[in-house]
């Protein structure tokens, strides 16, 4: 942990910005509740996980008082229940579809959720999230939903060799966000969930707000 906290830092002040500025999540995909306990107890406070099954086996339980939950992988509208039930912030909103789906379990449950909307920055077909094209109808059908506190944008970077490959997907995830406030200056788009193990520092530079980190915390 203390080398990536250094990473954090390091990246932080090149952007000209706090570490605190910096969310971790830690990516519990791979792992049990064991593993997640003890991250907890070495001070870890939120977690990500990709699939709700997982997400309900793992934390129905809550873990401990201040721990957070993230879905961040692809959700299907028939798991809206379990997933507005099980979490605290849905990253991997990507259609309409899935919006009302949430907004209403949300009604049902009589809470409201944080959300992230999914961005395919890069434009790879294997990749889920929505297009830029298509960011602002979302966007705005989402900003109607009393339940849905959309709070900024995620994406997923291409796995390459090459780490600073990925800069121009960050980055582009940043310019769209900065044109989207513009657009909604009643919108508070104020999370950028990007960067993973294989290019975290990259993403901060970049201005990401959240990362999502699995490999570096548990097999590092």
């Amino acid at each position: 942990m203390m080398e990536i906290q250094d990473r954090v830092a390091e990246a932080a002040s090149r952007s000209g910005r706090s570490p605190a500025d910096v969310q971790l999540v830690a990516v519990t995909k791979t792992v049990e509740r064991d593993m997640v306990e003890a991250a907890y107890a070495a001070g870890l406070r939120h977690f990500g996980e990709n699939r709700v099954q997982d997400m309900r086996r793992k934390f129905e339980e809550p873990i401990g008082p201040e721990s957070v939950v993230h879905l961040i992988g692809h959700l299907q509208t028939n798991k809206a229940r379990d997933a507005v039930r099980y979490c605290d912030i849905i990253e991997s909103v990507d259609r309409i579809s899935l919006v009302d789906a949430l907004q209403h379990r949300c009604e049902l449950e009589n809470r409201s959720l944080d959300v992230l909307l999914q961005v395919n920055i890069a434009g790879e077909e294997q990749k889920h999230g929505c297009s830029p094209d298509d960011i602002e109808e979302l966007l705005d059908h989402a900003l109607k939903q009393p339940a849905l506190n959309v709070t900024g944008l995620m994406t997923i970077a291409p796995l390459v060799d090459d780490a600073d490959a990925t800069r121009p997907v960050f980055r582009g995830l940043r310019e769209l966000r900065d044109r989207l406030q513009a657009d909604y200056p009643n919108a508070q788009l104020t999370q950028l969930s990007m960067g993973m193990t294989n290019d975290y520092w990259i993403a901060i530079e970049e201005g990401a707000t959240m990362i999502r980190l699995g490999r570096a915390i548990f097999e590092g």
